[in-house]
């Protein structure tokens, strides 16, 4: 899903849920738009902010690690700003980071 649709699917981000993980959309995208796309799917976020916001998520949600996933040199500056972890979805190991995680339904 996406435009352009991404590398994770629709089960790992639902089975994130199943496993308790805090899972939110953080896009350049309007959040409207943002929102919109996961109603479309029937999929919840906790919390749904622009990139340049990920320090009030991580002030809203206690958690023993940060984690963001994004594609390109501003996602991961603005996640390193933030303090978060950062996986790139093309350039790192996604399914070994989803088997680890057992994102896998």
């Amino acid at each position: 899903m996406g435009d352009p649709p991404g590398v994770i699917p629709l089960a790992a981000v639902r089975r994130a849920h199943e496993l308790g993980f805090v899972v939110g959309s953080c896009s350049d995208r309007p959040i409207s738009y943002q929102q919109g796309l996961w109603s479309e799917h029937d999929v919840p976020m906790q919390f749904t902010v622009l990139k340049q916001h990920l320090l009030t998520v991580r002030a809203e949600f206690e958690a023993s690690q940060y984690l963001h996933i994004g594609d390109t040199e501003i996602d991961q500056m603005m996640a390193k700003q933030a303090g978060f972890d950062f996986l790139h979805s093309i350039d790192d190991d996604m399914v070994a980071f989803m088997a680890e995680h057992r994102l896998h339904p």
